[in-house]
């Protein structure tokens, strides 16, 4: 089949390596069906999207929102946007996890900001009607608990896009873009143990307080997520793999 792409802008070796490892590993794909491409690391080259199953965009350190914004900062962002312009407008199958949300609603003409930041942790989410009825969704109960921490958010569901699954403390926890364009607010790549590496290598980054780590993975193991939120990761994989 052809592969996936993984877009990746975090500019710490280790936390990429594990960010891949963990998309691949819960999508149910090998090693030859997920590429990796770091886009901090180098410009985007010119991609052609048809070589491709589908894109996924992962985490980031960088935030829409940031007021100062570094020169590596403000290309990455220029690299992503030109692309999800191309992938929002073709329909091409793709899924933003937590920073795709700020890119794909800036596409929208969205709002993203501060006002729902989320700690580390896990959330319950609920899915709306259309939720229930999507594919990606498929085999996910109606409420179910993922892990998040993101300091920035959408205010409101951008213009055209179809809610599908709403939290309390952050209310947009994804929505789909046409046919086949995905975004979510929570991490449908982490499990307690994910989350556990994640944290200790961003342990000093501003989510939480270095002291809270250990409170914060014992908080992990003992939560309510049970695995349900990988089915996006999967269910995306199977949709849209194609020779």
């Amino acid at each position: 089949m052809k592969p996936f792409l993984l877009l990746a802008t975090r500019d710490h070796d280790e936390a990429a390596a594990a960010e891949y490892d963990s998309v691949r590993r819960h999508a149910g794909l090998a090693a030859a069906d997920l590429v990796h491409l770091r886009v901090e690391s180098e410009p985007l080259p010119d991609l052609d999207l048809a070589d491709f199953s589908g894109v996924l965009l992962g985490g980031s350190s960088f935030n829409i929102s940031d007021e100062d914004k570094s020169e590596l900062q403000l290309r990455v962002e220029a690299d992503l946007g030109r692309l999800v312009d191309r992938i929002v407008d073709a329909d091409v199958p793709f899924l933003g996890m937590c920073y795709g949300v700020g890119t794909v609603t800036t596409h929208l003409g969205g709002t993203v900001d501060r006002t729902f930041a989320e700690p580390v942790g896990a959330t319950r989410l609920t899915l709306t009607a259309d939720g229930a009825a999507d594919e990606l969704l498929a085999g996910v109960p109606g409420r179910f608990e993922a892990f998040v921490g993101h300091k920035e958010a959408c205010n409101g569901t951008p213009p055209g896009v179809t809610l599908l699954a709403a939290g309390t403390a952050c209310p947009v926890q994804m929505y789909r873009v046409g046919a086949n364009v995905y975004v979510t607010q929570f991490h449908p790549e982490l499990d307690a143990d994910d989350l556990a590496a994640r944290m200790r290598i961003y342990s000093h980054a501003g989510y939480f307080r270095p002291e809270e780590l250990d409170d914060l993975i014992a908080m992990a193991r003992s939560s309510g997520v049970d695995g349900h939120q990988h089915l996006v990761l999967r269910n995306f994989a199977e949709k849209y793999a194609r020779p």
